[in-house]
């Protein structure tokens, strides 16, 4: 089975940002809604891959969605984090909206009787206009 041009361009991408990039697993599946990506790395090049506050994984997928928007594709990218075990636990996968939920979380946060509604309509506007979306 031939590489696929996205596959190619998430590898180069990732296997530069890493240490390990010996350790850069790139798994691509097609189904009804699209192509999936699942990106494995070595536990220590993990936090390079999400970045602060998940800013780097964002990027990525970003530059992916244009790839996809290039060849009309629907491309997901999810980020499987593998134990720093001996490999006989399976890899824990976390989605798009896990990663940024902890990596966004704070104490303020955690607690509902806190939560302020005009900062999650604000937060939610944002990430629609990223997906330029309009609500």
């Amino acid at each position: 089975m031939a590489v696929e041009q996205d596959q190619q361009f998430i590898e180069y991408v990732v296997k530069n940002l890493v240490d390990n990039p010996d350790d850069v697993q790139l798994e691509r599946t097609v189904d009804d809604r699209g192509v999936l990506l699942k990106l494995s790395v070595h536990p220590d090049d993990m936090g390079k891959i999400i970045g602060k506050a998940g800013s780097t994984a964002k990027a990525i997928r970003t530059l992916l969605r244009v790839v996809g928007a290039k060849t009309d594709e629907r491309l997901n990218l999810k980020i499987v984090d593998r134990d720093g075990g001996d490999g006989e636990e399976p890899a824990r996968e976390q989605s798009e909206d896990a990663q940024s939920a902890q990596a966004e979380e704070s104490p303020a946060e955690q607690s509902i009787s806190e939560v302020d509604t005009d900062a999650i309509k604000a937060k939610a506007r944002e990430g629609l206009e990223d997906l330029d979306m309009d609500i």
